[in-house]
């Protein structure tokens, strides 16, 4: 069989610990047999970063920008305890956050549904995707302690130097004060995000905030949203037969729990951290939940929701065997290649990232499963295997299939 050829490479941006072994893994197993791969690479590993300054995650932000279509592994963002370990100069930032910040992305995040896995809320029967805003509020905020008492007022200054003041609080003892601010750009492009990817998913968008009680901050992302759609969005919609909604986030969750799923839900930035992990573990898992960050200009980048697998890499290290599950990663490559053969017009491309997935499910669902799958799997008879024999085993449903 000839391999699939690409007519555009794509952004890999290699990263950390067992993620980092299973990202070669996939590719040795399952893709470069059937893809005549062309990429352009980065090393996002914590040590490269180092070596580098972090200039290499600016660097492979800008060729996303080039190529369009980006796939990257998990990394390791810094703490204290891992200063020593790779002999840091300083704690990096997080590649995400970076590569975020960059693109003006939005975080889509969509379980991933297969038999034998029921959801904790039994209505789910389809996967619901949270659109977390990826900039500011609590994530960039400044703060401070205050003690004995006094005045804390919130001060603007203008471009000419002219000062608007407004009272905060008058402490009559200690407390503290927290600072948030956001862009209309940055909502803007969160707001086209969210109408282009529900566009191009045919499904339902919803968007969630607090209007009532933050008549200003919450209700500018609320205008914001509806001000573009009506003058962007509105008939496209109704041509797809999709609808978009605000609703307050209170009653959003009420109608989530009821609903069975099917639609986009979007939130603002600390919302969709929380939203995505309450989803991800309702679902079952959040090594079975897919992300995909999309700028409002068309460009892609798509990761696994989870971290590096510090624990399985450590065993790994001393020869020990792991079952390690790398559905989110392979998705990850898939969802990356899909895209690519998309903007491509490559049928035969797309057609691959199809029959990955398909393998990689039909795995599961055959019984053959990583150890946190066996653990919650319904299945009557399941095996539970090694990491990269998991790998394997799709790999032969995979030759099946592309037969």
């Amino acid at each position: 069989m000839d391999k699939i050829r690409m007519n555009t490479p794509l952004v890999e941006m290699d990263g950390d610990e067992m993620t980092r072994i299973l990202w070669q893994w996939i590719k040795d197993i399952l893709i470069i047999p059937y893809v005549d791969l062309q990429t352009e690479y980065y090393d996002l590993g914590l040590a490269h970063r180092e070596e580098t300054k972090d200039q290499v995650t600016i660097d492979s932000a800008e060729a996303t920008k080039k190529y369009g279509v980006a796939v990257k592994c998990a990394t390791i963002t810094p703490n204290a305890t891992r200063m020593p370990e790779y002999n840091l100069s300083q704690m990096w930032k997080s590649p995400n956050g970076t590569i975020r910040a960059m693109l003006d992305g939005t975080v889509f995040r969509t379980p991933i549904l297969v038999k034998g896995i029921t959801p904790y809320i039994p209505t789910w029967t389809k996967p619901i995707t949270i659109a977390r805003h990826a900039y500011g509020d609590v994530y960039k905020n400044t703060e401070m302690r205050v003690q004995g008492g006094g005045k804390a007022e919130l001060v603007y200054t203008d471009a000419h130097g002219n000062e608007t003041r407004q009272l905060i609080h008058e402490f009559k003892g200690d407390g503290i004060i927290q600072g948030l601010h956001n862009l209309d750009s940055s909502i803007s492009g969160f707001a086209r995000a969210c109408f282009n990817y529900a566009l191009d998913r045919k499904q339902d968008l919803w968007f969630s905030s607090k209007d009532t009680i933050s008549k200003q901050y919450d209700h500018r992302f609320k205008d914001i949203f509806q001000e573009i759609y009506d003058a962007e969005y509105k008939e496209k919609f109704e041509a797809a037969g999709i609808s978009y909604f605000y609703t307050l986030i209170d009653d959003a969750v009420a109608r989530v729990i009821r609903s069975n799923g099917g639609f986009i839900w979007a939130c603002k930035n600390y919302d969709g951290d929380v939203m995505s992990d309450m989803v991800s573990t309702a679902y079952g898992s959040l090594a079975m939940m897919t992300s995909v960050l999309v700028s409002p200009s068309g460009i892609y980048e798509f990761e696994a929701a989870h971290g590096t697998v510090q624990r399985h890499y450590y065993k790994h290290l001393k020869g020990e065997e792991t079952s390690t599950n790398s559905v989110a990663t392979i998705f990850a490559w898939s969802g990356a290649l899909r895209k690519r053969g998309e903007l491509d017009d490559n049928a035969e491309l797309c057609k691959y990232a199809d029959v990955l997935e398909r393998a990689t499910i039909r795995t599961i669902e055959d019984g053959i499963m990583t150890g946190d799958l066996y653990l919650i799997s319904t299945l009557e008879h399941k095996q539970k295997v090694s990491s990269k024999a998991f790998l394997e085993a799709i790999a032969e449903r995979l030759s099946a299939l592309m037969q």
